[in-house]
């Protein structure tokens, strides 16, 4: 599983990147968590709003923190 998290480095989108990585150590899964900080980046794929979060190449939030349980969902219906 693949879980991309994009943003600048804000404190959001540092809580987004500490909230999936307890959902997936929580779920006692295996996931490659990466955090995308170059802007052109998020532009050339779409995203305009962060924090946001791919998991598995599918946009799942945009424009505010998930909550651990939500990304937990995210994961477990996978």
């Amino acid at each position: 599983m693949k879980i991309e998290i994009f943003g600048a480095g804000c404190p959001r989108c540092k809580k987004t990147e500490e909230n999936c990585r307890k959902a997936v150590k929580e779920l006692g899964i295996k996931a490659e968590i990466t955090h995308i900080y170059d802007p052109a980046e998020m532009l050339r794929r779409g995203i305009t709003d962060s924090p946001a979060v791919l998991v598995d190449g599918k946009l799942k939030v945009a424009g505010r923190v998930p909550e651990v349980e939500e990304i937990k969902k995210w994961l477990s219906s996978k």
